[in-house]
């Protein structure tokens, strides 16, 4: 659901406008513009549930969220509060102001049928993936595959070890757990809910997630 008039929390000097509401199923994706000054909340609604991201200036797609540019600002691969979420231009979209679990990816990118076949098997070449994801929500905004750069994953577990491998582990997230994030600018947010069943970045069951916008 959306609206334009509740607010966001109970009363005081906080208290934000709700813009919208709603509500992501398992492995689906979900998209908005998120206007300049707004706040979005991306809530893990029921624990251990990654959620691919990729943004974009609204009024100029090829102005887009660039992991190596925002990875070299902040001299961190891993996002939480203060990652200021930055595109190839030094455009900041937006900033995370608030993250109750402390640990997002920014490397290990976006499962598709392609990588799944290769990591788990031809048997899983049907199966439904992120990239997929993004680029059929992505239509309804103009983007096509040369439009999907390097993605951030929200929620999920990407340790590295010191031989730099990466390693895709349970999550460190809980029921109810939250990222917000500020927009800097007008940007347009890309989301796949991750179908992903062959590892533990969903904990083998993807569930819904929740995304609220207030002003």
């Amino acid at each position: 659901m959306s609206t334009s008039s509740v607010t966001a929390s109970d009363s005081g000097p906080s208290a934000r406008t709700l813009v919208l509401d709603e509500t992501v199923p398992a492995r689906a994706p979900w998209s908005a513009v998120v206007r300049a000054g707004d706040q979005l909340e991306i809530i893990d609604l029921h624990g251990n549930q990654a959620v691919d991201c990729l943004l974009y200036a609204a009024d100029d797609h090829t102005d887009r969220y660039s992991a190596q540019a925002t990875i070299a600002a902040q001299r961190n691969i891993f996002l939480t509060t203060g990652s200021v979420l930055l595109t190839d231009a030094g455009t900041a979209l937006m900033t995370v102001v608030a993250d109750e679990v402390g640990n997002h990816d920014t490397v290990a990118g976006a499962c598709s049928q392609e990588s799944n076949t290769l990591r788990y098997g031809h048997h899983t070449r049907y199966q439904h993936a992120c990239v997929e994801n993004f680029l059929a929500e992505g239509m309804k905004w103009g983007l096509g595959k040369r439009d999907l750069v390097s993605n951030i994953n929200w929620f999920m577990n990407v340790p590295v070890e010191a031989d730099g491998t990466l390693g895709i582990v349970d999550g460190l997230s809980a029921p109810g757990k939250k990222i917000t994030l500020h927009a800097e600018i007008d940007t347009l947010v890309l989301i796949s809910n991750c179908p992903q069943i062959n590892n533990p970045c969903n904990g083998f069951d993807p569930t819904p997630v929740r995304m609220v916008v207030t002003a």
